[in-house]
């Protein structure tokens, strides 16, 4: 992407240059033809009159009549330096203009950049980067508003499975007399809350992990037909929580180019995004196969269907399909935030579709030389 973006500046760059190189040929041609046009017509009109030798004007004519080749070289000397000197103050009032008009890219006002009409392509391309410094700056803005809502929403749910544990191991340390019953339900709902405690706990390292990541691809050949169906069988215990299924439709050895350990953490989210989104008692399939330039992957699992608005932003950092924070539904919200950039440094693409209770998460890796 940012390549074609500068391949897009150079060529921007390159046309105003041939415009202008193409304006200034246009004009010393236009001065050539008109020179000699103009010579050739003061020659004629001026052999229409009788010369007796004691005209002021006579001596002149005389010598530019003897060295017509060097009048004609000289003028065309002093009109090709006028020429270029003009074009070169308007060049540099090109450059002036730009450079003021750069210092308006950092502004955060969405009003447009207005620059003189040959400079039209140049215009285009500073608003349309403007535009997307502001909107790029917009979703950081509110990626970090959603981090800190998030933060404090934790900060006050460990309070809630943190005082629930400290009062039941209180009550079975200060009751003597309690039966196994009321023993084994205080346990019980101490260890649930206390598995809650780690969630949230999680949750902040989650959040600290991604921001302190460095992402650098470590390339190694890679069994992805196994890969795969190792993960599966690894969120055994979380599928039978909601007796789901874990359907591999697979091509047997498909081996590809990547980072093992990166691309596990891709499926694994995408994996567990679509456990946490199932409805009970449904399977999630998941399909490999492939194609003559790469491999496509298709997460497909059974639950509420996904809105057009909420589709928009599913990748974005911190988003949750699940506002709720009384659900575990959802994490930090950075899960498939950190598979899609995990899969771009791949250059491989991720797309989400929704319709109908059934949501697909397609993933294409192409092969990396």
């Amino acid at each position: 992407m940012n390549k074609k973006r500068e391949g897009k500046r150079i060529l921007s760059a390159n046309a105003l240059s041939q415009a202008i190189f193409l304006r200034f040929f246009v004009a010393v041609v236009l001065f050539t033809i008109a020179l000699i046009a103009g010579f050739f017509i003061a020659a004629n009109t001026l052999s229409m009159f009788r010369w007796h030798g004691d005209e002021l004007i006579y001596p002149i004519l005389h010598i530019i009549s003897n060295n017509v080749r060097v009048f004609l070289t000289f003028c065309w000397l002093i009109g090709f330096i006028i020429i270029f000197l003009i074009f070169w103050r308007k060049t540099l009032g090109y450059v002036d203009t730009i450079a003021k008009a750069s210092n308006l890219l950092v502004e955060s006002k969405e009003d447009p950049i207005r620059l003189p009409a040959e400079l039209k392509q140049v215009e285009d391309r500073m608003n349309q980067a403007k535009q997307e410094a502001i909107r790029n700056a917009r979703i950081a803005k509110e990626a970090e508003q959603r981090k800190n809502d998030l933060i404090v929403y934790l900060a006050h749910d460990l309070k809630t499975p943190l005082t629930s544990v400290i009062g039941y191991l209180t009550l079975l340390r200060d009751e003597q007399e309690i039966s196994d019953d009321l023993r084994r339900k205080y346990l019980s709902i101490s260890l649930e809350k206390a598995e809650r405690l780690e969630d949230l706990i999680n949750e902040f390292f989650e959040i600290t992990r991604f921001n302190l990541s460095q992402l650098n691809l470590e390339l190694s050949r890679v069994n992805l037909t196994r890969m795969l169906q190792q993960i599966a069988f690894e969120f055994k215990p979380l599928l039978a929580e909601k007796n789901l299924q874990c359907e591999l439709q697979v091509d047997s050895d498909i081996e590809i180019k990547c980072d093992a350990n990166k691309m596990e953490r891709v499926f694994d989210n995408l994996i567990r995004n679509a456990i946490n989104y199932s409805f009970k008692n449904t399977a999630i399939e998941v399909s490999a196969a492939r194609q003559q330039d790469g491999i496509i992957l298709r997460f497909t699992n059974h639950g509420n269907t996904i809105p057009q608005e909420k589709l928009g932003r599913i990748f974005e950092q911190f988003y949750r399909l699940d506002t709720s924070r009384a659900t575990k539904t959802g994490g930090a919200g950075l899960g498939l935030a950190i598979a899609k950039q995990l899969v771009e440094l791949h250059n491989g693409t991720i797309t989400v579709s929704s319709e109908n209770e059934k949501s697909e998460f397609t993933v294409y890796l192409p092969e990396l030389s």
